[in-house]
């Protein structure tokens, strides 16, 4: 499948009407959770819930983040037929216009922990919704570019989906070297109604990324054997993995 214009045909700079322009913005360079003992949930917690507001209060309400969403068939959280999520804070009735799908498995939002009712302090409840399934989807068809998820999760996307994105690229590269295409592309079927409908090899990879992923998945297969703990071989000693970038 190709595309006109800039990456996955979307123009290179954002604008208004445009939110997937290549962005520099104060996420520059992400953490990685993956091999890196330096890796600080901590730190990057904040910024993976500034990620959630961008995309429920801003994102999925832009028009060429529900075309993304129409193209790679993902429903986003208004469009939920089931406790449709409008906003991180505030959940309308339920929703029965054109946006409404009749899916009885659509996911429903969990309130965040960290904003559960103290003793003593009012009710602050906000909506909580998994940004997985929809870094999972753009990462198989394609669409993890550094603008769309800018567009799609705000200016912190590098430190808060950006170690999610690079766990995500790898597990791809897993699954397609574990099974065939029709087991890869079931494996990221969502349901009857959002089924992928196309797979893309992995898009702008680097030979940092592919040697990464080959250490860890010798790790595996020592795992399958249990070659782990005093039995691991020398070889599999951790280092850090590069952070993903395009």
């Amino acid at each position: 499948m190709s595309f006109v214009g800039g990456p996955n045909g979307f123009l290179p700079r954002a604008g208004p009407s445009n939110p997937f322009g290549i962005h520099q913005g104060p996420s520059e360079a992400g953490p990685t959770m993956i091999g890196d003992p330096q890796f600080d949930i901590f730190e990057w917690h904040p910024a993976y819930q500034s990620c959630q507001r961008y995309f429920l209060d801003h994102a999925q309400h832009d028009g060429t983040v529900q075309a993304v969403a129409a193209l790679v068939n993902i429903t986003l959280p208004f469009q939920w037929s089931t406790s449709p999520v409008f906003s991180a804070s505030t959940t309308p009735p339920h929703s029965t216009g054109p946006a409404a799908y009749p899916m009885p498995w659509a996911p429903r939002p969990v309130p965040s922990s960290s904003h559960l009712p103290r003793p003593g302090h009012p009710s602050s409840v906000i909506n909580w919704v998994s940004l997985v399934p929809y870094i999972r989807r753009l990462v198989v068809t394609g669409f993890d570019t550094s603008g769309i998820l800018h567009g799609f999760f705000g200016d912190d996307w590098r430190k808060g989906i950006g170690p999610l994105q690079e766990c995500e690229r790898r597990n791809y590269l897993f699954a397609a070297k574990s099974v065939g295409w029709a087991k890869v592309k079931f494996q990221y079927d969502m349901s009857p109604h959002e089924a992928v409908p196309f797979l893309k090899p992995l898009q702008n990879v680097k030979l940092e990324e592919i040697e990464g992923a080959e250490k860890t998945w010798s790790q595996w297969l020592a795992m399958e054997d249990w070659m782990v703990g005093p039995r691991a071989p020398e070889t599999m000693d951790e280092a850090p993995a590069p952070s993903v970038e395009d």
